[in-house]
């Protein structure tokens, strides 16, 4: 004799989606900036990638968008532990930027409309690891989230995709950034949980 109610087969456990450390699951879109939110129209829109030797390569936005772009879906990570799970942007590959760009370079500071600086190992933008996005969730970049543009480097903490993106200075050897010369930590991988300096 069965003593278990039909159709009853117990409570499923939910299952939770694989985070970094001391993330939890956001399911809106936080906005974070270190300062007022700027307003770049797109015809005074450039962006400039400066060589070591001070050489430089840049695009118009109407040159920009017209290049090759990807639409990729990817998790992201802030620092003050929100992650955003299989969010959707349209945006050009730095690898794609740098195909006619001859550098020696081993690191790399982006630079912002704001002035917000952030630096990256050259390695960490390429092999489709970065893009410049100028598309979120099938619709322009909104100012709020860094539009026209910004930088997308989704492995890292979310400091490191720079808002408002202005242009790439490729350097021979690191430099801190804006919030890294603030204590924030010089490489900043989500799941090594490297906020601050010492972590």
């Amino acid at each position: 004799m069965s003593f278990v109610t039909p159709g009853f087969g117990g409570l499923r456990r939910k299952q939770q989606p694989d985070l970094p450390p001391g993330q939890y699951l956001a399911h809106d879109f936080p906005v974070l900036s270190a300062g007022p939110t700027p307003r770049v129209r797109t015809d005074r829109w450039e962006f400039v990638i400066t060589t070591e030797s001070g050489g430089q390569h840049k695009w118009t936005w109407d040159e920009f968008t017209a290049l090759p772009s990807e639409d990729v879906t990817v998790d992201i990570h802030c620092v003050t532990k929100w992650s955003k799970l299989q969010t959707g942007w349209r945006g050009v590959p730095i690898d794609t930027l740098l195909e006619d760009v001859e550098t020696a370079a081993d690191f790399v500071m982006a630079h912002s409309y704001d002035g917000y600086t952030t630096n990256l190992p050259l390695e960490d933008l390429l092999d489709g690891k970065a893009w410049v996005a100028y598309r979120y969730d099938d619709e322009p970049l909104e100012p709020e989230h860094g539009g026209p543009a910004r930088l997308l480097v989704p492995h890292l903490y979310f400091w490191k995709s720079a808002k408002w993106v202005h242009g790439l200075r490729m350097m021979l050897e690191d430099e801190p950034g804006f919030w890294e010369e603030a204590g924030y930590h010089n490489y900043g991988d989500p799941w090594r949980e490297q906020r601050y300096q010492g972590d």
